[in-house]
């Protein structure tokens, strides 16, 4: 988080109850800029939210602080089952109600797509919005994979965070990026194919049910994420969150 760019008035690191001195509870809140296909939005990724059992009634209002900025968007990615009430008693709602496990490579390859890696010396860089480029290139540094599918005048920004799943033994890749569904289906085919090449044939992306072109299973309730704020996330955009910058 240090490493993390700051964002101007707000807090670099969270909230913490304090009792004569010593902390009795934590939040962690990941602020960023977040530029869209609609402009820039101001996103805070709220983590680890902890309290000591004997100060648990004070908890709620370390989040009632948190929340006080109506121009930001909140999301919670990661909602512990007990916590799931409390965030709906604050306002939070749903965004994503469960997950997809899809297998890319056997989607079609409608068009001739070359799928490269991001680097700031690639040409094809330049067919990206600014907003895009530094997803890309921040996410690669924090140890994602950063890709371009390139057809022609067209390019398709995504972001992989490589990771096992069912007890650490099958290599799959959370999609953290991709600007729509339908860009994700479109390029799924070739994503496939290069993904392979690095041993991942499985990955996972939010989905609210099946994905039209993608092969895969939906699981309902598997990953539900929450959001309080101006506009929920798109499906498919976890940047910066805490599965980012804390791998998890």
């Amino acid at each position: 988080m240090e490493k993390r760019p700051f964002v101007p008035d707000l807090p670099k690191y969270g909230f913490v109850l304090d009792m004569s001195g010593r902390i009795v509870g934590v939040l962690l809140a990941l602020y960023f800029r977040h530029e869209g296909l609609e402009g820039e939005e101001l996103r805070c990724n709220l983590s680890s939210w902890s309290v000591d059992p004997e100060y648990r009634a004070f908890a709620g209002k370390m989040v009632i602080a948190a929340l006080r900025r109506k121009n930001v968007t909140y999301i919670n990615v990661s909602p512990a089952p007990g916590t799931i009430k409390v965030n709906e008693a604050l306002g939070f709602r749903r965004y994503a109600d469960g997950q997809l496990a899809f297998l890319p490579m056997l989607s079609a390859v409608r068009q001739p797509y070359r799928v490269l890696e991001a680097s700031p010396d690639l040409t094809e860089m330049s067919m990206l919005s600014e907003g895009d480029r530094e997803i890309l290139l921040q996410h690669a540094a924090l140890g994602c994979l950063s890709l371009i599918c390139v057809d022609g005048d067209e390019a398709f920004p995504f972001v992989f965070k490589t990771r096992r799943i069912f007890h650490g033994i099958v290599p799959s890749a959370q999609v953290i990026y991709s600007r729509t569904p339908e860009e994700l289906s479109r390029c799924a085919g070739a994503l496939g194919r290069h993904l392979l090449r690095k041993g991942i044939f499985l990955c996972v992306v939010d989905a609210n049910g099946p994905v039209p072109g993608l092969v895969g299973r939906y699981f309902a309730g598997s990953g539900t994420k929450y959001f309080k704020g101006p506009k929920p996330p798109s499906l498919g955009d976890l940047t910066f969150t805490e599965l980012v910058i804390f791998g998890s």
